[in-house]
């Protein structure tokens, strides 16, 4: 374990890692079944303050596996089992996902012992696996791998300390963030020390891969829209509608993705990589935030949401502005500039969502208003397909440049 090649040809994403995003799908869908119900009932901040922890934690423990794995990988039978241990710790903490919700709904504590026991679990063996690493490397390599362990070391006892004492709302967040913050120190001091040696199409593919996973969030929640649909009114125009436009949203929502520069820019920019890392949070927050949004709308079709019909619709059309907005910040950022094909694609995919906003607020068929909602990123993919890609790629040329 003293370090992968960087410039290894044709390095993929290994099948124990496709193993360890599984774990994530159960995390993504506890946060976003947990979420459309706080939704359906409009009980809004705490949905939000719910989801955001949720989301954040979840993204958080992935991004750090993902980076040691791309630099340190050696798939022996230790590493192996140490990831076993990890996807044990996400399970775990998904368990715990349910409660917290619930004790944001009841009182002034926020109950997330389990949640935080599953964040050890996968800290312990995240510790473990950056020890090793420094006993293996040698000379600043292997100071970089002992900060790293010795940020989750100190930040371990913080988190230990959130499961035994039951603290109010605020200060559990202030804890939190002080947590977030000591872990941080590792990759901003580490890498500037000595940089690990990730690979940038493998990163690029782990976090594509990560984004799908979080897509099929969107799916299962457009098939139960249109299960509900088809339950309070049959086989009609508007369920045909629901069931295109659930899988066109996905659709559309993917392919906007893809046309992020990743890899390219980060093998050419490796100092890119931590804003560019980091502010996936944003685009997978978005994303799963989308498919909660739809179980919300099947709610509102089956009469069981407390919510208005505007509302409903906003749950679905928020997120996708959200996810909009981000790809097109972190596509400015990887090729250095913000083009104004980029602010026209986004400012016209966001002005279909009012159109939708305002479409719902004079009680058009919620069918109606999600085709709009899923015009945005089809506008987006349109302009890029159209004419977008030419600036696109001259833009990359002269960045290179």
């Amino acid at each position: 374990m003293t370090g992968r090649d960087p410039a290894e040809a044709h390095r993929a994403a290994t099948p124990l890692e496709l193993l360890f995003d599984l774990t994530f799908v159960v995390a993504f869908s506890f946060a976003g079944n947990a979420v459309s119900h706080a939704f359906a009932e409009g009980h809004w901040r705490n949905g939000l303050i719910g989801f955001g922890i949720a989301v954040f934690a979840i993204v958080w423990a992935w991004i750090n596996y993902s980076w040691f794995a791309s630099a340190f990988d050696t798939d022996d039978w230790l590493f192996r089992v140490t990831t076993g241990v990890q996807m044990v710790g996400v399970v775990i903490f998904a368990l715990g996902i349910p409660a917290m919700f619930d004790s944001l709904e009841q009182g002034d504590t926020l109950d997330n012992r389990v949640m935080v026991a599953g964040y050890v679990v996968m800290r312990v063996a995240m510790l473990a696996q950056w020890l090793r690493a420094a006993r293996r490397c040698s000379g600043a390599l292997r100071r970089t791998c002992l900060i790293y362990a010795t940020t989750l070391a100190v930040a371990q006892l913080g988190w230990v300390l959130l499961i035994i004492v039951n603290f109010s709302i605020p200060v559990t967040v202030v804890m939190v963030l002080v947590m977030v913050g000591i872990e941080l120190v590792g990759p901003v001091v580490g890498e500037r020390n000595a940089p690990t040696p990730w690979h940038a199409d493998h990163i690029a593919e782990r976090y594509s891969l990560l984004a799908i996973i979080a897509l099929g969030e969107g799916i299962v929640g457009g098939a139960v829209s249109l299960s509900a649909a088809v339950e309070e009114q049959g086989w009609d125009w508007q369920t045909w509608l629901i069931a295109i436009t659930g899988v066109g949203l996905t659709v559309a929502m993917w392919w906007v993705y893809f046309l992020l520069p990743s890899a390219e820019v980060l093998e050419a920019e490796r100092g890119k990589a931590f804003v560019w890392g980091y502010g996936h949070y944003l685009v997978f927050a978005a994303i799963v935030a989308v498919g909660a949004g739809l179980h919300v709308v099947a709610y509102y079709l089956e009469h069981e949401a407390h919510i208005s019909e505007l509302a409903a619709v906003l749950t679905v059309a928020i997120p996708v502005g959200v996810y909009v907005i981000s790809i097109v910040l972190l596509t400015s950022y990887l090729v250095g500039r913000i083009l104004p094909m980029y602010l026209g694609l986004g400012s016209v995919s966001l002005l279909v969502l009012v159109i939708a906003a305002v479409a719902a607020a004079m009680h058009a068929p919620v069918a109606i208003c999600l085709v709009i909602v899923a015009l945005a990123p089809v506008v987006a993919v349109v302009g890029y397909e159209a004419r977008g890609y030419r600036l696109h790629a001259a833009a990359l040329v002269d960045r290179a440049g």
